[in-house]
């Protein structure tokens, strides 16, 4: 099979790296991919937003499946308009990526039909929202509505922050911003539930719990992850269930009666309370760095997973795993979320020996001269499996050591719950 992945960061390296071990797959292609997917595909200098170049690349190059790693171009519909030419394609259309393409739209979801989350408002306007404050408990959630690379959340302590929150939202600093949603504040341990789909049968894929926060203890600005470890420490055959059945049965029961189906990886965002899950968020395809901490584990050939998925086969493929522990640090750049250099060298990779189930999945890199540099604030993902934690953990952080990038930092606590 011939297979384009669309993406460019660490989880589009592991969906890579797992698709290039499989026979079947003959030639492997990345949009725009990096340094990392440059080593196992070959890249193609194309927009990911750019459907119709996409689509003439796919048509001229008889590509058998695309695989869509990130949420814009699925949010913006990529999926539709790649089938209306017999494109086969792994992702949700655009009405399901909804679900991730609008907070309030999976907020009204969850209202009809009695999925947990979190109670909440809706409000189009900075005064509406202000006045609201006045009546809420706090802490109080505030998040932007549309895409905001797992940023646009904020947890207020103080009517003060919260007002400020309220401000940077509709002055656009996630993008324009129509509404806002305002939602209690639920005291509980994040995680990470994933499923994949053919649109009428689903399997579980998978547990992690992702590291939002830039520092350490789990404190700091959000960023889009800075680590994650994979079996989550929540996970249990009863809670799973109420998962499923509270939440991602009518999740799609309701999609259904909107005349559509999910197709592909759907990523719930829960907050565990008192051994009850509640509904965060979802995304429509695979976290980042969950992407790589879960892919190791999987013992199935990933390209028939994906190739019975689009073809509504996927009761075909029991799925098997490694009863093994994953954990993933990310190395980011100095200055991470907010302002830091580009094109900074990094030396060394070569001199970085792998033992299997190690892997170093490249992010936030491209290649200038024949030499890798950074290229984003999330550079290198760090992931080893194992039977342990801990040792998962100093591996990584002995091989972070040995790369000695002076431009970069990283979380030394990821998986602090499950270790210390």
């Amino acid at each position: 099979m011939k297979i384009v992945i669309i993406g460019n960061g660490g989880r589009e390296h592991a969906l890579c790296q797992s698709l290039i071990n499989s026979k079947k797959t003959n030639h492997l292609y990345c949009i725009p991919g990096n340094a990392g997917t440059n080593s196992i595909a070959q890249n193609i200098d194309l927009d990911p937003m750019d459907f119709e170049e996409i689509k003439k690349f796919v048509q001229k190059n008889k590509i058998d499946i695309v695989v869509v790693g990130p949420e814009q171009p699925l949010v913006n519909g990529i999926v539709d308009y790649l089938e209306k030419y017999e494109i086969k394609v792994f992702g949700p259309n655009k009405i399901a990526s909804q679900l991730e393409g609008s907070k309030i739209f999976t907020k009204k979801l969850c209202k009809k039909y009695n999925i947990p989350t979190a109670n909440f408002g809706v409000f189009e306007n900075y005064v509406d929202a202000i006045k609201f404050l006045d009546n809420c408990n706090l802490p109080i959630v505030i998040k932007a509505d549309g895409l905001a690379a797992g940023k646009g959340v904020y947890i207020c302590y103080n009517k003060v922050d919260a007002i400020f929150a309220i401000k940077e939202v509709f002055n656009g600093r996630f993008g324009s911003a129509k509404n806002i949603l305002i939602e209690e504040f639920l005291d509980g341990e994040e995680m990470s539930f994933f499923i994949i789909s053919d649109g009428e049968t689903y399997y579980k894929f998978g547990t992690a719990q992702d590291h939002k926060r830039v520092f350490e203890g789990d404190k700091g600005e959000n960023t889009g992850g800075m680590g994650a470890y994979s079996p989550s420490r929540l996970e249990n055959e009863k809670l799973n269930q109420k998962i499923l059945n509270n939440i991602i049965n009518p999740t799609l029961k309701g999609l259904k009666e909107l005349d559509t189906k999910f197709k592909g990886f759907l990523y719930a965002g829960l907050m565990i309370v008192k051994e009850e899950p509640f509904l965060i968020e979802y995304n429509v395809r695979m976290g980042d760095p969950e992407c790589q901490t879960i892919l190791p584990k999987l013992k199935n050939d990933f390209s028939e997973v994906i190739n019975a998925c689009i073809n509504n086969n996927l009761k075909s493929i029991n799925l098997d795993w490694y009863n093994d522990k994953s954990l993933c640090i990310v190395l980011c750049s100095n200055g991470y979320p907010n302002e830091y250099k580009k094109n900074i060298e990094i030396k060394n990779l070569d001199n970085l020996n792998l033992n299997n189930n190690e892997f170093i999945y490249h992010a936030g890199t491209k290649i200038i001269n024949k030499k890798i540099v950074s290229n984003g604030g999330r550079v290198l993902n760090f992931v080893i499996r194992s039977k342990n934690f801990r040792e998962n953990r100093d591996k990584i952080i002995n091989l972070i050591k040995k790369l000695n990038w002076s431009n970069g930092f990283y979380r030394k606590d990821i998986g602090y719950k499950v270790i210390d």
